[in-house]
């Protein structure tokens, strides 16, 4: 009797926690910057803003301990080699996410996005361009009708994510 119980509470608790980490270690589609943008021919480093999940726990030796923070996040090359980490806020009194200078190329981002834990979405960084992605969630883009399904990176929910990279990673 004694044996079915541990078993009992064990399978739930493996039940339990696959089910708190579903979402974790899902890779979105490939993101570019906007078609749209004006490209600047004189930078020849593109850069990269990212609006991930933001932090769960309070920084209490921020500027504004009520005003949410972006959590960090991880660039890698496109061969899964460590980049960069990204301490995602800039301590200015708004708070923006931190804009990241990177040379032309395809790299992967692995962030926290609301409500689906660790995601990692690959990346075309253009010479002149931003690439932007949004993980937070309830982003009201400025042109949202141009968003489509063939233009537009979702998560299974729906929100956009950011633009579809013309140059699929492989």
């Amino acid at each position: 009797m004694k044996n079915n119980l541990l078993l009992a509470v064990g399978g739930m608790a493996l039940l339990l926690a696959g089910c708190a980490t579903s979402h974790n270690g899902m890779v979105l589609d490939s993101v570019g910057p906007d078609p749209a943008s004006n490209v600047n021919p004189a930078v020849p480093d593109g850069s990269l803003l990212v609006y991930s999940a933001y932090e769960v726990n309070a920084d209490f030796s921020s500027r504004d301990t009520h005003r949410p923070e972006y959590s960090a996040y991880r660039i890698l090359s496109a061969d899964g080699q460590l980049q960069q980490v990204v301490n995602n806020n800039t301590d200015t009194m708004l708070q923006r996410p931190k804009q990241v200078a990177l040379p032309a190329g395809n790299y992967r981002v692995v962030a926290e996005a609301n409500g689906y834990g660790t995601v990692t979405v690959p990346i075309t960084i253009a010479a002149g361009e931003i690439t932007m992605v949004h993980l937070q969630g309830g982003v009201a883009w400025p042109d949202h009708p141009a968003f489509d399904q063939s233009n537009a990176v979702r998560l299974p929910d729906g929100e956009v994510v950011g633009w579809k990279s013309p140059v699929a990673m492989r």
